[in-house]
């Protein structure tokens, strides 16, 4: 089971902080696709500019492998002051 959270303007969008995914997906791709057909906007605003995301608390990059995979967090861009 997969863990997904979501913080700040992301989990407005959705509606929901924290959902489980079982089956996991096996790459975050298939995630964010997952998620994508369940709703629109939130899988617009998960690809949109500054949206990381963490994988059992490390950032990544790009399309990695979610085998054995916890928990998922997407993040939304940072504002500095």
């Amino acid at each position: 089971m997969t863990r997904v959270l979501l913080f700040g303007r992301l989990s407005d969008i959705a509606g929901w902080r924290e959902r489980s995914y079982d089956p996991p997906p096996q790459r975050l791709s298939a995630l964010k696709a997952l998620i994508g057909q369940e709703d629109h906007a939130l899988a617009e605003a998960l690809d949109g500019p500054g949206v990381r995301a963490a994988v059992d608390k490390a950032l990544v990059r790009g399309d990695v492998t979610l085998v054995g995979a916890a928990e998922v967090a997407f993040l939304p861009p940072m504002s500095g002051g």
